[in-house]
């Protein structure tokens, strides 16, 4: 019996310190990173571990949340959120209300305080009892945070819920673009088209060889020579544009039209 329990409890430490690293670690990745979207991976990589961690500590129900709804839901959205609008790391240096700065220096300081706070409460006075004892008390784990959620703590939850809405609005101001002329219709795209100094048709097909990818070969016009425009402007500057063969184009005709007398 006693090494069952040594066997469970070492598999608790290796769980907690494997998951504690990987935690952190994506916490220094989100605050070292210099692009939003590696952040924003790196935050979701703590989350997960974190959920495992709750899974460990007896608490399923916190540990399917912290998947199902922050790192499933909220983190990704928040991800393809920042991979569509792409706001630029530039915007961030720019303080468009004034004050925030400030503001956001006070409150971290006030949640650094909270959080000595809460962790000397729980470091001292009375001993920890453990989840499984509180899951106990009212029935399992679900009950036990609802009656808490309900009861004990209905007006930090309501007013989280408000803080969330608040963040999603303040996102959806951020991330809002005003549109500095209205967008050109149809008629003037094609206007500006014919007055452009570009090409007003459609632009030339490359030109088709069985013996090679037709992309990089340009297009032969009537009089023999080759269009440019017609290879794709990436395969031109990286110098893969493929240069046509006479001999090929004179055997062709030869094949397709006979000998030339």
């Amino acid at each position: 019996m006693s090494e069952a329990v040594t066997d469970v409890n070492t598999g608790e430490v290796v769980v907690f310190w494997v998951c504690a690293v990987l935690a952190v670690a994506g916490a220094l990745g989100m605050v070292l990173s210099r692009k939003a979207v590696h952040s924003a991976l790196w935050v979701a990589l703590t989350m997960i571990n974190l959920a495992v961690l709750y899974l460990a500590n007896s608490a399923p129900f916190l540990g399917m949340v912290q998947v199902v709804v922050y790192t499933g839901a909220v983190m990704m959205l928040f991800l393809f959120v920042l991979m569509v609008v792409g706001v630029d790391a530039s915007a961030s240096f720019i303080e468009t209300i004034k004050g925030q700065r400030l503001a956001a220096t006070l409150l971290s300081v006030g949640l650094a305080i909270l959080l000595i706070w809460g962790l000397g409460s729980a470091l001292s006075g009375v001993p920890a009892q453990g989840l499984d004892a509180a899951n106990t008390a009212d029935g399992g784990n679900v009950q036990g945070i609802a009656h808490l959620i309900f009861t004990k703590y209905l007006l930090v939850f309501e007013l989280t819920s408000g803080l969330l809405i608040t963040a999603a609005m303040g996102a959806m101001v951020l991330a809002h673009r005003d549109r500095w002329k209205p967008a050109p219709s149809q008629r003037d795209l094609a206007v500006a088209r014919v007055l452009g100094d570009g090409p007003v048709g459609n632009l030339p097909n490359p030109g088709v060889y069985a013996r090679h990818n037709a992309v990089d070969t340009p297009a032969i016009l009537p009089d023999g020579s080759t269009s440019d425009v017609s290879v794709p402007a990436p395969v031109r500057a990286r110098g893969d544009e493929r240069p046509l063969d006479r001999v090929d184009i004179e055997q062709v005709h030869q094949i397709t039209e006979g000998p030339t007398e």
